[in-house]
């Protein structure tokens, strides 16, 4: 049975919860982390979330498996409760470098399974063409849900103009535009308007996937994030590309899920990385579900995640 998603999401503001604690990036980033679940488990389990999101997205699946793993969930740089950064540093290559560090300090030693959305997922890819020698060592297993190796901004209408863009050499200028204008925009934002949650709707949610209170809950997690931060961030997605990455994922059971009305990163990317991965890896395509398909087909991801667990424990040691 499909899980009921949260009637509403702790703030991201007052005091952290239970079990958080404070990761500080080399460049003097505080990053928030929470760890939770069985604290002396055999694996320990790290979730990365997606863009202007937070750790929170993961309370389903964080509670599917709390007691099957450790859990460690953290909030990427200018997300939730971590500290924000120089703009030049709010890129994939960077939140790779910080998923690196979250696991170093948390998780020094023992087998890991990381786990991504969206912009998570990325980071997970950028962690492991930075650091290739942590999978099929400590890291076991890999969880990339509705994410994408690289080629986002190729079609469509934007596709299109910013290849113009790009043909006159006016892409620094045009990102920094967006950046420049981004806190007008923040100064005269409405939160919580109807017309954001059209587009909250539209660009986040598939076929049949999108009751009210789900919109509801994934409008407020985008609208948290301010427009510098999502700016910021924009940039980097135009040239990710991480496809050399999944040679090294290989190495791992690996599970990729696959929603078909994502218009963020669409059903095709996750078949592409599946088959580039190979035989390591479990694709699961989840019909007429969106972006979100984390909080709308919990169901389906929870069970997923579960699988990869399995999977990963019959390569672990016995323990006792």
């Amino acid at each position: 049975m499909p899980t009921d998603p949260p009637s509403a999401l702790p703030a991201p503001t007052g005091p952290p919860p239970p079990g958080s604690r404070t990761v500080t990036t080399d460049d003097g980033v505080p990053l928030h982390v929470e760890v939770d679940g069985v604290p002396d488990a055999p694996l320990t389990v790290v979730f990365s979330h997606g863009f202007t999101a937070r750790l929170v997205e993961w309370e389903l699946q964080r509670a599917a498996v709390r007691d099957r793993a450790r859990l460690v969930l953290w909030d990427q740089r200018g997300h939730g409760r971590s500290g924000w950064t120089k703009l030049t540093r709010a890129t994939i290559d960077r939140t790779g470098r910080d998923l690196g560090e979250v696991l170093d300090a948390t998780t020094p030693s023992g087998p890991v399974v990381l786990a991504g959305h969206s912009m998570g997922g990325m980071s997970i890819l950028a962690l492991a063409r930075q650091r290739p020698e942590l999978f099929g060592g400590r890291v076991v297993g890999v969880f990339l849900l509705a994410t994408s190796a690289g080629g986002l901004v190729e079609t469509g209408v934007l596709g299109l103009a910013i290849k113009v863009i790009r043909k006159l050499k006016l892409l620094s200028l045009y990102l920094r535009m967006l950046q420049l204008a981004a806190p007008l925009l923040e100064r005269f934002r409405r939160r919580g308007t109807r017309l954001g949650g059209r587009v909250t709707r539209r660009l986040l949610f598939g076929a049949d996937d999108a009751d009210p209170g789900s919109v509801h809950l994934v409008q407020q997690l985008l609208e948290e994030t301010p427009y510098p931060v999502a700016m910021a961030f924009y940039a980097t997605f135009l040239d990710h590309d991480e496809t050399a990455s999944l040679e090294v994922l290989r190495r791992v059971p690996t599970t990729v899920i696959a929603a078909t009305h994502d218009r963020l990163t669409p059903a095709a990317h996750g078949r592409d990385m599946a088959a580039r991965i190979g035989e390591t890896a479990e694709l699961v395509v989840v019909p007429g579900a969106g972006h979100s398909v984390n909080l709308t087909r919990s169901d389906v991801v929870d069970d997923a995640l579960v699988r990869l667990l399995e999977r990963v424990a019959k390569s672990l040691p016995a323990t006792g």
